[in-house]
């Protein structure tokens, strides 16, 4: 077995439908509705073409995932322009991995990682305050005849790790399939609706058309045992992954540009947050608290609502202990309604 891919027992998320997944770069029914929507015209050119293949823009319309038998299936609803422009995606699947990124990881996409990371001055592209990247895929096409191409790559904490070109493929059916690391990716650039061309407010909802991607949990770093959500950084770049675009996912709002060069990049000067979330852990706090207050499971400094929500999507067990009983209980939630409002 590849040292990549350690074994690991499947872990399943009941989808809501019983409809199966196509890989063909469209969200079938079974992905659901869309864990995020676009909210902000694009700067890198709104496609009119209408072909499955070629694409005239790049735009990032919504976010679609869902889980099913050990695999994250994930479309990113939009198009991705036929001139080699990449569509860059981190995942964010356990504990550790890197907020900013390091200029010392693998070598993928012509170095295209590194090219967004540290280049020895403290810079390098930096992730929402609970974001840490621990797994990267990159994906480009364009070509005669049209092809698409990806790389994946690990981001471990003290960088260096796995990554490696894994193949071309073409537009809906005609998919890329690497069967040594059960990856595949799919595309169809048919989307002619979405977002416009422009940095004015904008609604990608019904856009279900893109690049679709099919990635094991094993190879992503997903813990069978204590899983944690997984949270998606999906972003249109530049040929040479040096200019970002203002197309990202989750939208980074109206009136906002291209954001030029990855390693200037800090997402937490943005407000909300530059990811979507798929859940794993029903409860399960988005962002660790950093608060010295225990029923802040936001970490946002107030109890309130959503730390109440919280314990209570909880009950009845670990993840919402505050009296360290290891239960979620009734005497949690009396210190919890306790100590509403500030912390201290």
């Amino acid at each position: 077995m590849n040292r990549f891919i350690s074994t690991l027992a499947v872990l399943v998320v009941t989808p809501a439908s019983l409809a199966q997944i196509v890989m063909d770069g469209t969200a079938d029914k079974a992905y659901g509705n869309a864990l995020a929507v676009q909210n902000v015209q694009t700067q890198f050119g709104n496609s009119s073409l209408g072909l499955i293949d070629a694409a005239n823009g790049s735009e990032i319309d919504g976010l679609f995932a869902r889980v099913e038998g050990g695999v994250l299936y994930v479309v990113i609803a939009g198009n991705l322009e036929s001139n080699f422009n990449k569509l860059d995606v981190f995942f964010d699947t356990r504990e550790g991995g890197q907020n900013k990124l390091r200029g010392d990881n693998p070598n993928v996409s012509f170095n295209g990682l590194n090219r967004m990371g540290d280049d020895g001055s403290g810079n390098g592209l930096t992730f929402d305050e609970c974001f840490t990247a621990d797994f990267y895929f990159t994906t480009t096409c364009g070509g005669a005849p049209f092809a698409t191409y990806a790389n994946i790559a690990q981001v471990l904490t003290e960088g260096a790790g796995f990554g490696t070109y894994i193949g071309s493929g073409g537009s809906g059916a005609n998919i890329l399939n690497n069967a040594e690391y059960g990856v595949q990716v799919g595309i169809n650039n048919s989307n002619a609706a979405g977002v416009d061309g422009g940095t004015a407010a904008a609604d990608g909802t019904g856009v279900r058309t893109g690049v679709e991607i099919a990635l094991p949990l094993s190879l992503i770093g997903v813990d069978p045992v204590s899983p944690q959500n997984i949270k998606i950084c999906a972003f249109i770049n530049g040929v040479g992954h040096d200019f970002a675009s203002n197309q990202f996912m989750a939208g980074l709002g109206p009136n906002t540009s291209n954001l030029g060069d990855p390693r200037a990049i800090n997402l937490t000067a943005i407000e909300g947050n530059q990811y979507a979330v798929v859940e794993l852990v029903v409860g399960q706090p988005d962002c660790p608290s950093t608060s010295n207050c225990l029923p802040d499971f936001d970490g946002d400094g107030i109890v309130g609502g959503t730390d109440l929500t919280a314990l209570l999507a909880a009950w009845g067990t670990p993840a919402g202990d505050i009296d360290g009983d290891g239960n979620t209980s009734g005497t949690d939630l009396t210190v919890l309604l306790a100590g509403w409002g500030s912390c201290p």
